[in-house]
């Protein structure tokens, strides 16, 4: 079962009205539901073709408070309660990683949750609606928790509901959600803690007798933090920093700057933790945000302070201990992330206004060039060697490099020893890393721009193409890739210009934007003719050259691609390219395949295949020869298909490559029916329908 909440904190009181609320929710639902299976017959159930578990909506909590006021534990602490009811898993999603300039793509938010349904990243379907009916595929008459953070609007909750009233789904929000229907939700709307809570809360945090010994100066601290659970751990982390200091002082001295400068009251105990902080750990507070995302590593932390990993340990472990960072790993990735919560983020920032403009400038240059570097690490390691435009950022001092290999001296093992599994664990590891920071990248793309880092921000598009290419994100993609070519175009650079118009048609054209696609392969294609004779700049005509015949392959004009493919193969030939002889050759035999030619097209393929096997190209060889199975069955060479099917379909299956298990499954089962072996067929068909609905799809 997948479960997705963090472990409960060591201290959490209170909001007994919520819990029993919901409690009584849910129960009064089992009970209604358990009487309509009473009135439901039989014979209405093999009528309708489905049981009672698909017909109902799930139930919705909708909690909402002011920040601070701990209503994404109270989710958790119902989610961990409600886990027993619900065998089918606990997932957790948090919008505001996925917001962007205050919107939230919600096909975005759907392809995580699907993700953690089991569902590979090429199995997701590429258009919103798409993506809802196979979320509602997956979810279809499973019990499950979806705990989904930090709503703005209903709009953005209600496509995450999932097909089954028997799951429950915990949505939160700082404000009520309006644009709700009307008895959709379960409003709890969640008060500031009263005062005998806070106190309880205060003291159990705290741990000290002075609050015991001193109930007045108590009582004024529990008003300070105004029932705030975030400021009362504020509070009791200070008090327990500041064990000599006489409390009553301590709490003047808080009123006073309260009453003077008119912060507020959950302010003045951040700026008081904060004024305690030893100066590396301060200088990091200032500079946290302007690490690009919603949390970061604390390599990140590193990077951006600039002074060895031994400083960067003490500032946080510093900054923990004053209670100013939150180091709960909701997202799972178990790399020891960190977090700054939204009030805490402000707070910050705030204090980082006293650094100046310039100096900031300087921080967010340095993280920006550092992630960066391992953007184009990682990218080496995930697609390998391959052509670039960008300069390679150089090391930074002071902040290690994220390790994707394993050992001291930069080798994985042995020399010699198991290498291809050294090589798949370092791509391993890069892809991961890719997708993990995709929040911070994409993020890095609009900071650099916003700043003038053109250079910089051009750069990202070309790692973040390797990311694209297996996580399909396409507005996070169109964003990012329409981002980098302005910065390219302000610095001037002609082969980045030409490069990311070819990345931004991609997915443009995949978004059904056919003539903005056209648009800028276009200006690619003139651009590049700009850029002279040289086998780099002829390889790159010749790439643009392929994205159009790509992009005619899409609009299913096959002889106009077939065309392009040709072209663009007669220029890799003409610089020595084996591989973009081989890919183009690959593309054409597909495209004359469709337009019925099969004798040539089986010729080409078998070309193609042949040298993707040379070529030590796994993934190609495997496709070529797949696409040479079908074209080879056409023309009722059943045989030599069988045999490429069963090497393509062995080859799947030790990439984990389930869209192409899938499809290669299919044309097996309809070369055994058509030969007559009914039961392999159908033992075919089986596998690949258990695959596909793994992966949300209804055959």
């Amino acid at each position: 079962m997948t479960y997705q909440i963090p472990p409960p904190v060591p201290h959490f009181v209170g909001r007994r009205r919520e819990q029993a609320l919901a409690a009584t929710a849910v129960t009064e639902r089992e009970r209604e539901r358990e009487r309509e299976g009473e009135r439901e017959s039989e014979r209405d159930r093999e009528r309708d073709g489905e049981s009672r578990h698909g017909e109902s909506r799930p139930l919705l909590f909708a909690l909402s408070a002011l920040g601070g006021t701990g209503k994404t534990e109270l989710a958790f602490l119902l989610a961990r309660t409600l886990r027993p009811r619900h065998p089918d898993g606990v997932l957790y999603v948090d919008l505001d990683d996925l917001r962007r300039g205050g919107v939230v793509e919600v096909g975005d938010a759907l392809g995580d949750l699907l993700g953690s349904l089991g569902v590979e990243p090429e199995w997701l379907k590429p258009s919103f609606k798409a993506r809802c009916k196979q979320y509602w595929a997956k979810t279809d008459g499973k019990s499950l928790v979806i705990v989904v953070d930090n709503a703005r609007y209903a709009a953005e909750v209600v496509p995450l509901l999932p097909a089954s009233g028997d799951s429950v789904v915990i949505a939160t929000s700082h404000g009520p959600l309006y644009d709700l229907e009307d008895g959709a939700a379960i409003d709890l709307a969640l008060p500031p803690l009263d005062p005998p809570e806070a106190t309880e809360l205060l003291r159990s945090i705290a741990g000290d007798a002075r609050l015991d010994a001193e109930p007045e100066a108590a009582e004024r601290l529990v008003r300070l933090c105004c029932g705030l659970p975030a400021a009362l751990h504020v509070a009791g982390r200070w008090i327990r920093k500041h064990r000599r200091s006489p409390l009553p002082r301590l709490i003047d001295e808080l009123t006073a700057e309260l009453h003077g400068k008119g912060i507020p009251m959950v302010e003045v105990l951040w700026d008081a933790a904060y004024r305690g902080l030893d100066p590396e750990a301060a200088l990091l507070y200032r500079m946290l945000p302007s690490i690009p995302g919603t949390s970061f590593t604390p390599e990140a932390a590193t990077a951006i302070l600039g002074r060895g990993q031994v400083a960067a340990d003490r500032a946080l472990e510093e900054l923990e201990r004053a209670g100013l960072l939150d180091t709960r790993d909701v997202s799972g990735t178990g790399d020891d992330r960190k977090r700054l919560p939204e009030l805490l983020r402000a707070h910050s920032g705030r204090r980082a206004d006293d650094s100046g403009e310039e100096e900031r400038a300087e921080w967010q240059l340095r993280i920006v060039r550092w992630l960066l570097r391992q953007a184009q690490r990682a990218d080496l390691y995930a697609a390998g060697t391959r052509m670039t435009f960008a300069d390679l950022v150089e090391p930074i001092p002071g902040a290690p490099d994220v390790p994707f290999e394993d050992g001291a001296d930069g080798r994985d093992g042995r020399d010699g020893e198991d290498e291809a599994a050294n090589t798949a664990a370092r791509k391993e590891r890069a892809f991961r890393w890719l997708e993990t920071e995709r929040h911070a990248l994409y993020a890095c793309v609009d900071l650099a721009y916003a700043r003038g880092f053109d250079t910089e921000a051009a750069a990202f598009g070309e790692p973040l193409w390797t990311h694209y290419l297996d996580h399909p994100h396409y507005a996070d993609g169109i964003e990012a890739f329409r981002t980098a070519l302005a910065a390219a175009q302000r610095a001037g650079h002609i082969p980045l210009i030409v490069r990311l118009r070819c990345q931004l048609a991609r997915p443009l054209w995949k978004q059904g934007e056919f003539a903005e696609a056209e648009r800028e392969l276009a200006q690619a294609l003139s651009a590049s003719r700009s850029l002279g004779e040289s086998d780099r700049y002829r390889k790159l005509g010749a790439s643009v050259v392929e994205f159009h015949g790509m992009l005619r392959s899409a609009r299913g004009d096959w002889a106009a691609a077939a065309a392009d493919f040709e072209a663009s193969r007669e220029v890799h030939r003409a610089i020595g390219n084996e591989y973009g002889v081989m890919l183009q050759t690959y593309r054409l035999g597909e495209a004359l395949a469709e337009l019925g030619q099969l004798d040539r097209a089986a010729g080409l393929l078998e070309e193609a295949h042949t040298l993707a096997a040379r070529l030590k190209r796994e993934r190609l060889t495997a496709r070529t020869g797949f696409a040479l199975g079908g074209v080879l069955h056409r023309l009722g060479r059943g045989s030599a298909a069988h045999e490429l099917y069963v090497a393509a379909l062995d080859s799947a299956r030790e990439r984990g490559a389930d869209h192409d298990e899938a499809r290669i499954l299919d044309a097996l089962a309809v070369l055994a029916e058509e030969e007559g072996r009914t039961a392999e067929a159908r033992g075919h068909r089986e596998v690949a329908r258990v695959i596909r609905e793994r992966n949300g799809l209804v055959q």
